[in-house]
């Protein structure tokens, strides 16, 4: 049994060069991305879970840095609020008349038979500042300044 040749059928040439550089150049581009595509994706979304995690830690760790400025600042109020009390007892006892009639008697002091009364004058209001501001008021409402007498 003879074998049948296949025919060779000729493809016509391409007219235009530039058409076929491009679609070489374009086939081998195609086939260069299509190589790293797969490790590009693979690395995408390793960044992703990174980046996930990262934040993740960031605030766990602001979260216990957090608990721990907490803590320090109860223990510290705790602390304010003993000296407080402390204070407060120290100057009830200050305070006591007891304590200040024993200082008055070890410094020769009698109670007041006579009591004095001073009168005072009332102070005297200094004259304005800026009276063209005070002019400028009174056109809107406010009441102009008196004059002062001494």
């Amino acid at each position: 049994m003879a074998m049948v040749q296949p025919k060779y059928v000729e493809q016509p040439r391409i007219t235009n060069p530039r058409r076929a550089r491009t679609a070489t150049h374009s086939r081998i581009v195609k086939n260069h991305r299509a190589r790293y595509e797969g490790i590009v994706r693979v690395g995408a979304v390793l960044g992703i879970v990174l980046a996930g995690l990262l934040a993740y830690v960031m605030l766990i760790s602001n979260i216990t840095s957090t608990s721990y400025a907490l803590a320090k600042a109860q223990h510290q109020r705790e602390i304010l609020q003993e000296q407080t009390a402390r204070l407060d007892e120290q100057l009830a006892k200050m305070h006591s008349d007891e304590r200040l009639a024993g200082i008055a008697s070890k410094l020769g002091m009698k109670e007041a038979q006579t009591f004095a009364v001073i009168q005072l004058s009332p102070p005297l209001a200094s004259a304005p500042r800026y009276p063209m501001f005070d002019s400028i008021a009174s056109l809107f409402g406010a009441p102009a300044p008196k004059p002062q007498t001494r």
